[in-house]
């Protein structure tokens, strides 16, 4: 199964669909407010959203929108980053709510080889979250340093660092 992509496996204006979905519940919202100590009524009280808002209801708190978004992207963007740089834009669209299910895809924009070192190189991707009847959420822009396949290759393979089971002896059962 494939976990990130070598610089070199990266095509400009290839599109990763990203599986998948997430469906986002109350305590799902609640639980990273809570852990963010993002305590805004809009995304915690309910009779607060829906008597002083515009929405009517609880609306999920975005860093959490973004990061499910950054988290579904990682198998096919950045599972193999040597370090993400930076993120150029982020774009609240449209309200997310408990009971929605997010999806995610990302398309890549640019690549460019590193000019210092050799065996890596610089992609820039966008990635769009959109909710189960397809309005568009969130988007966002990021650069990944990622490694090219000689790099991944002089660096213990694709899965770098993974121990072996050790030997202890015949199977019971």
């Amino acid at each position: 199964m494939r976990f990130g992509r070598t610089f070199e496996e990266f095509t400009v204006g290839d599109v990763y669909r990203h599986w998948p979905g997430k469906t986002i519940t109350e305590y799902d919202d609640h639980l990273f407010c809570l852990l963010t100590m993002n305590h805004h009524p809009l995304h915690l009280d309910a009779n607060y959203a829906e008597n002083g808002t515009d929405f009517g209801r609880n609306v999920v708190v975005g860093n959490y929108v973004y990061s499910l978004l950054l988290g579904m992207s990682v198998p096919d963007v950045s599972g193999k980053a040597i370090a993400n740089l930076e993120v150029e834009s982020l774009r609240h669209v449209a309200p997310t709510f408990h009971g929605d299910t997010l999806y995610g895809e990302t398309t890549v924009l640019a690549k460019t080889p590193s000019r210092s070192r050799p065996d890596r190189g610089v992609v820039q991707v966008e990635t769009r979250g959109y909710k189960q009847d397809g309005t568009v959420v969130c988007v966002f822009r990021r650069k990944v340093m990622v490694p090219t396949a000689l790099h991944v290759a002089e660096h213990g393979g694709e899965q770098p660092a993974r121990p072996s089971p050790a030997d202890t002896g015949p199977a019971l059962g």
